[in-house]
């Protein structure tokens, strides 16, 4: 088991935490500790904003939508949407993937890897193919070929895209990710955050680490300040953006490689257990300056 590596004396007093939530801050039974819930609140409390980045959809985010204080904001579907929990998870800024991208994205993935299916994830919920596995949790789903999802009469007239999903029965999963970058990497954005062969595909440019930093320069917050948390590829430009950032220990060897620093799994709170060491840090520092 590998321990985590403490804050260098040097380093910043950290003024945000960044942390993901699937494999991260949640247990593999998607629950959020008691040391996790008593972490968290400390940091809002010795002055360092929490933000949650996920790849989930705003209406996943029940899970700790108690446990955000201060701002209440999160970071959902990889960057495509800002969210208020504290309002029900209220949309407050959208970065869209244009439909007719999104169609060309589609087009070039069935030619690229035939067996493909999609999902489409909007600002109202999720739609699918026949192919594509169901969303149990989202049962009012429309389900149709990914052109017929896409489609709209008028331009600008359908609920906005947050993102496109792609699944593919048979291939390796990074396989799959590299397949699809190669597609179509020059018009969206491709990660993925499961273990299986589904690809995430956002707007281009979007992603967990370009809107925090949006949200970061909002409240003058440099990136030497920001430590952060992932297990998955949609975490490793946030880990690499971040001055500090911590990968799980059960995280994918590239995310293990893009972190400055490695901490306990999931299930042993990892991000608690750094978060404490910050905190004290941060008190440190201010009793030194009272």
């Amino acid at each position: 088991m590998t321990s985590p590596r403490s804050p260098r004396p040097s380093a910043p007093v950290a003024r945000l935490i960044a942390t993901d939530l699937d494999g991260t801050l949640l247990r593999d039974d998607k629950s959020v500790s008691e040391r996790t819930v008593a972490a968290l609140a400390a940091a809002e409390q010795a002055g360092i904003e929490v933000f949650f980045v996920t790849g989930r959809p705003a209406r996943w985010m029940d899970v700790v939508s108690d446990h955000v204080h201060g701002h209440g904001l999160a970071i959902c579907a990889n960057g495509a949407a800002v969210v208020d929990l504290h309002a029900g998870g209220t949309f407050l800024e959208v970065r869209p993937l244009e439909r007719p991208v999104a169609l060309e994205v589609v087009s070039a993935l069935r030619a690229a890897a035939p067996g493909t299916s999609f999902a489409v994830e909007l600002t109202t919920g999720i739609h699918y193919e026949p192919q594509y596995p169901p969303f149990f949790l989202d049962p009012g789903a429309t389900v149709a070929t990914a052109e017929k999802l896409l489609f709209e009469e008028e331009p600008g007239s359908a609920a906005p895209v947050l993102k496109l999903l792609a699944q593919h029965p048979e291939l390796d999963p990074d396989a799959f990710l590299a397949i699809a970058k190669e597609a179509a990497g020059d018009r969206a954005s491709f990660t993925r955050s499961s273990p299986t062969a589904l690809i995430e595909i956002s707007a281009l440019g979007v992603s967990k680490a370009s809107t925090l930093a949006l949200c970061c320069a909002e409240r003058g917050i440099a990136a030497e300040e920001v430590v952060a948390f992932g297990d998955m590829p949609n975490d490793i430009e946030m880990l690499s953006w971040a001055g500090r950032s911590y990968a799980m220990d059960n995280a994918h060897p590239d995310v293990i490689t893009a972190a400055s620093g490695r901490t306990v799994g999931n299930n042993e709170d990892g991000v608690a257990v750094v978060i404490e060491e910050l905190v004290a840090a941060a008190l440190e520092a201010r009793r030194q300056t009272a």
